[in-house]
């Protein structure tokens, strides 16, 4: 990405947290677009991820991932927490939480030992004590952690089969879904309840998106 890009990605980047009621610091802006520009490099070399044009990257990767910040900040009040990003990929939303919310010790996950060692490249080019890639498979991890994330992973009954041990008591699931996932919810295992499926407005993105809200329940 160029200087000259990097331009208007900033003033598109500042205008996206606006809509969303987003403040960040000046550096925490500049964390996100060195971000964006590391997930292009290694997209080059590693295929990251199939989105290449810097300006699609902000809104189906950075605005995507930011219109969960603000509902992760509602849901644990402000309060440090422990937090496990599911099959992080390229570590969206991971990273993204992390910058934004230095209280969350963020945990990336992934299978893919490239995506894992990303993370943890961000994680030191960017300065973030707060963030991990971990190379694993979800069911192998313990935890405890209190909210367990995933944007564009498996089905939920799978999302929540596989990571019930790292869930710790009184912990949440935070799933990212497109359209509604009536089909999922209607498929899930008994002692989880949803009790929110909260609609996602993402500036620049006219899809649909919601983020399903569970809980284990005895």
């Amino acid at each position: 990405m160029t200087v000259a890009e990097g331009r208007p990605l900033e003033a598109a980047l500042r205008t996206g947290l606006r809509a969303l009621g987003l403040t960040l610091t000046d550096a925490q802006v500049g964390q996100l677009l060195d971000y964006l520009d590391l997930i292009g490099k290694w997209t080059r070399v590693y295929n990251l991820t199939a989105v290449r044009d810097p300006q699609e990257m902000l809104t189906h990767h950075l605005l995507d991932s930011l219109a969960v910040v603000g509902p992760l900040r509602r849901q644990t009040g402000g309060h440090a927490v422990k937090l496990l990003d599911v099959g992080s990929g390229a570590g969206l939303p991971g990273v993204v939480m992390a910058i934004c919310c230095p209280e969350v010790d963020v945990h990336c996950v992934d299978t893919v030992a490239k995506k894992a060692a990303f993370i943890q490249q961000v994680a030191a080019t960017l300065r973030l004590p707060n963030l991990r890639g971990v190379h694993a498979r979800v069911e192998s991890l313990a935890g405890p952690y209190d909210v367990v994330s995933a944007r564009a992973f498996a089905s939920l009954p799978d999302l929540v089969n596989w990571s019930a041990r790292a869930l710790g008591e009184g912990g949440v699931w935070l799933a990212m879904k497109g359209k509604h996932p009536a089909d999922e919810l209607a498929a899930l295992p008994a002692g989880v309840q949803v009790f929110h499926v909260e609609p996602l407005q993402v500036p620049g993105l006219a899809a649909e998106r919601c983020i399903v809200w569970l809980r284990p329940v005895a």
